[in-house]
């Protein structure tokens, strides 16, 4: 199956349901493994940011919504915009933005699914990439749950439980794809029972929301308004259980099972399967093919021509595997007389986190400068954010860096790296660069 992304542009206006300020998109097709980037076009530099796990905001300090955010950017309640992205088998897309909140339509990704159909779904010439669950994944918090489970498809069933309410136990369960998508979960609109009105406001959320597009559930039944199924509120948590899946960056193929879940254990749920993607990509690389088998992309005398670093700062080996403004794996063999070692630490040698950065920031160094419009030239850090250490490295380690873009524009990059020891993370951190003329 191939990569999908749509024929035209298509424009669409509205208002955010929680800061209530109008906001217009202009949705653009995007060339294959590009993913979904929002652009914020109200603002000066146009800052790009990727609807990937990794960009995910707090959502225990950002409830009731899933947004993205970088460098201080933020984009929120995205979950509609991705649910119909994924629902539909959209791969690749260019959303510019003109505020800091998608528009909430009438509550539901109906109008988004008929604007998509409307502009063209086309096959792209690149094929699309799949995570099949191999092992089963529960998470529970409280009287949440969400299960994942192994299975050829994606399908999602949901148990909904408001036991003092109208709505009182709904169940629904639908085996996902564009067509199911369409007729059953798009339609699905945002709701909130009548005694949450009032707190939500005095948290600052709802500006935008009315009767025309919140489905508001008194003591006695809808007010102002009338189901589009008879069991809508939970086919709507599934609509939006679908939003957040999209966030892994990829189809999946299993079987999720929600129980009173919500963003919080939803996203919790794909940062789990996020972290299993990685380890398995990590230990194909130490078995499928290992590395002291695997024949090197660049060696260290290529990637001296690339980077200006020397013995004693440089610190990558090796790169085994590169694809241009998308990734990059490289080798660090940390040895015994490493020249750091020395003082850090005399008798319990440990390499220092700050270098394990560095060579995350090496190796994404790599990636940027071996494009033939940025040789020459250099790599300075401009942040390091949600820097992590998890383990110690020690000599006789093997660092398998591995490095993927967020955003990478003509003067500026910005990557997610990660230093892996075995098949287990030491280090992860986002990094954002400026190309400078040498």
């Amino acid at each position: 199956m191939r990569q999908r992304t749509i024929e035209r542009s298509f424009s669409i206006e509205g208002i955010g349901l929680h800061t209530g300020e109008k906001v217009s998109v202009v949705v653009n097709p995007a060339p294959a493994g590009s993913g979904i980037i929002f652009v914020r076009k109200d603002l000066t530099e146009n800052p790009a940011i990727k609807a990937d796990i990794n960009f995910l905001l707090d959502v225990e300090k950002f409830p009731r919504r899933s947004s993205i955010s970088s460098n201080g950017v933020h984009i929120h309640t995205i979950e509609h915009f991705m649910s119909a992205v994924y629902g539909l088998g959209i791969d690749n897309l260019i959303i510019e933005i003109s505020g800091n909140e998608c528009p909430g339509l009438d509550g539901s990704a109906l109008v988004l699914v008929k604007k998509f159909f409307e502009a063209g779904i086309v096959e792209l010439n690149e094929s699309k990439n799949f995570y099949r669950l191999k092992e089963p994944i529960y998470i529970s918090e409280d009287s949440s749950h969400i299960v994942a489970l192994p299975s050829d498809t994606l399908r999602i069933s949901y148990t909904l439980d408001y036991p003092n309410s109208v709505i009182n136990s709904q169940y629904a369960s639908f085996e996902v794809s564009p067509d199911s998508y369409a007729q059953e979960i798009a339609p699905a609109r945002t709701f909130c029972l009548e005694e949450e009105v009032e707190k939500l406001r005095m948290m600052g959320l709802g500006k935008g929301s009315d009767f025309s597009n919140t489905v508001v559930i008194g003591k006695s039944g809808i007010i102002k308004n009338s189901f589009r199924f008879p069991n809508e509120p939970v086919r709507h948590k599934i609509c939006d259980l679908i939003g957040d899946l999209a966030l892994l960056g990829m189809p999946l193929k299993a079987h999720i099972i929600g129980i009173r879940s919500g963003h919080a254990l939803n996203t919790k749920l794909v940062k789990r399967l996020k972290d299993l993607i990685q380890k398995e990509r990590v230990s194909a690389v130490y078995s499928d093919a290992a590395v002291e088998k695997r024949k090197p992309v660049l060696e260290v005398e290529d990637i001296e021509r690339i980077i200006p670093h020397r013995f004693p700062i440089l610190l990558v080996d090796r790169i085994i595997e590169l694809e241009e403004d998308k990734r990059v794996i490289g080798i660090k063999n940390v040895s015994a007389n490493e020249w750091f070692f020395q003082g850090h630490f005399p008798g319990r040698p440990v390499m220092p986190g700050v270098l394990i950065v560095e060579a995350i920031a090496q190796v994404a160094g790599v990636l940027m400068l071996s494009k033939k419009e940025n040789q020459g030239k250099l790599a300075f850090f401009m942040s390091i954010e949600q820097a992590k250490f998890r383990r110690a490295v020690k000599p006789g380690d093997q660092l398998v860096l591995k490095v993927e873009v967020s955003r990478l524009k003509s003067r500026v990059g910005q990557v997610h790296g990660k230093a892996y020891v075995d098949d287990k993370i030491a280090c992860e951190a986002t990094l954002t660069f400026a190309l400078v003329d040498s």
